[in-house]
């Protein structure tokens, strides 16, 4: 496993990261941690390898957007001093483009996304030793759907700020695709973004995958 024994790993993200976690603080116990994909990468890393001693750290926020991210990153990421770094946000970014209510803030663009959690990763980079960059995703498997078609261009900004600041990347849209081949969306998520404890798994074995993690 990438990620060596008694490391601090912290997740951050939006609502599919916080899944109810603790506050203010979620640490170590499966049910602080939420009952989403955190939860799970904790559980199974417990069950099948205990004495590595990962401690891991659920920093999600329901709602949140990349300028969220922003705004609380001194707090939540830098002094908190993980040795590893998890990041999955985009989702809302996207979805907010898509939903037909009214938002007081201008949307999120390509740019402004990928520029910010590239000035975030910068700020953190040389402090932690290692980095995953997870996707944001859409459970839908047409590829014309212009939210999954926009969640794609996301992904993709996710992919190139992984490989240029040397970290793990996390495909979560390609785990989903594989799955979508045999079930439909709403096997998965009633509303295509919220998964399921089925979709939770499939993130949380896409991101166990990535670090090199058996059991």
């Amino acid at each position: 496993m990438k990620i060596p024994p008694d490391s601090t790993l912290l997740m951050i993200g939006d609502s599919i990261t916080d899944c109810g976690r603790a506050r203010p603080v979620a640490e170590g116990v499966s049910w602080d941690l939420g009952d989403g994909y955190v939860g799970l990468v904790h559980a199974l890393i417990c069950a099948a390898d205990p004495a590595r001693n990962i401690r891991i750290r659920n920093a999600g926020i329901s709602g949140n957007t990349v300028r969220d991210l922003a705004a609380r990153w001194e707090t939540d990421v830098l002094e908190a001093k993980p040795d590893w770094l998890s990041i999955m946000i985009g989702i809302n970014d996207v979805w907010r483009q898509f939903d037909g209510q009214p938002h007081f803030e201008p949307p999120i663009s390509l740019d402004e996304y990928a520029s910010t959690l590239d000035r975030l990763i910068r700020l953190t980079r040389p402090r932690i030793e290692g980095l995953v960059l997870m996707t944001p995703y859409f459970i839908e498997s047409s590829r014309s759907d212009p939210m999954r078609a926009a969640m794609d261009r996301y992904g993709q900004a996710a992919r190139q700020l992984a490989e240029r600041h040397e970290g793990i990347f996390v495909d979560t849209q390609a785990a989903f695709d594989q799955v979508l081949a045999a079930v439909p969306p709403l096997a998965l998520a009633p509303d295509r973004v919220h998964p399921n404890l089925a979709g939770h798994m499939i993130i949380a074995r896409a991101f166990l995958k990535a670090v090199d993690y058996h059991w």
